[in-house]
């Protein structure tokens, strides 16, 4: 007579699936049981009220507020056109060979970084310079750059 086939591990195995499937046949009876498929209808509803709070009772519609259809905007809201004012800044650096510098804006303090591609007028270190502003790789740079 041969072995049996069942080894000690596929017995374990087999015990361990056999619990699994027999927790899963409990929960399964437990939701059953908790099922509230009787519920009313009225009973599950629920309301928002004036300050946007979820509550069980339906709104008193004497609180509720008026609005015009007029009022109400979809989409973007025109832009409203103001005076580009350029910032005014002064040259802290440039070097003319290389094609870069930086400059400090005259109001803030800040310092922007510029290229010679942005130059509408040679600069050199000190200059007042007017220049617009634009999102560049690592931060603002300024372009269009104009001599005072």
């Amino acid at each position: 007579m041969g072995k049996s086939q069942e080894t000690f591990g596929k017995k374990e195995k087999e015990k361990k699936r056999a619990k699994k499937r027999k927790e899963k046949l409990e929960k399964k009876e437990l939701r059953k049981e908790n099922n509230q498929k009787g519920a009313a209808f009225e009973d599950m509803i629920s309301y928002v009220d004036e300050n946007g709070h979820l509550v069980d009772a339906p709104p008193d519609p004497a609180l509720k507020a008026e609005i015009d259809a007029e009022d109400i905007v979809i989409g973007i809201p025109k832009k409203v056109d103001t005076e580009d004012i350029p910032n005014e800044g002064k040259v802290a650096f440039f070097d003319s060979s290389k094609g870069y510098g930086f400059i400090n804006d005259l109001n803030s303090g800040d310092k922007y970084f510029v290229h010679v591609s942005g130059l509408i007028d040679e600069i050199q270190e000190n200059d007042k310079v007017t220049y617009d502003l634009e999102r560049g790789a690592k931060g603002m740079n300024a372009v269009r750059v104009k001599k005072i």
